[in-house]
């Protein structure tokens, strides 16, 4: 990115190849919509383009590329209208694709819905929770660049993750309980 802000704004392509799919998973993590994820993805890296002069190389490249995402996916949940909203079930399958690895034949039915399950329960988390166990847990960041990402301590960050994982486990027994009655 130093290549970038420096004026070498071909060098973007490089970056493109090496972070488009990560961030792709994330916005399908937190919208469950391929298509606005794709769109998402794009604008991030035209953010990344025009505000390249903002970049410090003495952080975190990854922390500073999940900041313009998380600014990117919030403008455009304050841009669209309720007709657009995504309906929580056909983002389920969509996200499925990406999140999870497909199963094989080998693998048994119980476990295909246990997956789904799961599932279920991370749409039924707050943002918030899902936010943080997106990075942490989908995109493998850090907890300091974490911490970065949303303007707060590594310390906040890992109760955070703590709290998201613990409700994310009530939310899904709750949901197998529900299931088997």
């Amino acid at each position: 990115m130093a290549q970038v802000s420096a004026g070498q704004v071909t060098q973007l392509a490089v970056l493109f190849e090496r972070h488009h799919r990560p961030l792709f998973r994330y916005f399908v993590s937190m919208s469950g919509n391929r298509e606005l994820a794709e769109d998402l993805v794009q604008d991030v890296f035209f953010r990344m383009l025009r505000y390249r002069q903002s970049y410090d190389p003495g952080q975190s490249f990854t922390a500073w590329m999940y900041q313009i995402a998380r600014n990117a996916g919030v403008d455009q949940v304050r841009k669209r209208r309720p007709a657009e909203i995504v309906e929580i079930d056909a983002g389920l399958d969509k996200r499925a694709e990406l999140v999870s690895a497909s199963p094989g034949p080998e693998e048994s039915v119980s476990h295909g819905q246990d997956l789904a399950l799961l599932r279920r329960a991370l749409e039924r988390l707050p943002e918030d929770k899902r936010e943080i166990l997106a990075l942490s847990r989908f995109q493998g960041m850090k907890y300091e660049d974490i911490a970065e990402v949303l303007g707060c301590e590594v310390g906040t960050v890992k109760v955070r993750v703590y709290r998201a994982i613990r409700a994310l486990e009530q939310i899904y027994f709750s949901l197998e309980k529900e299931k088997a009655s």
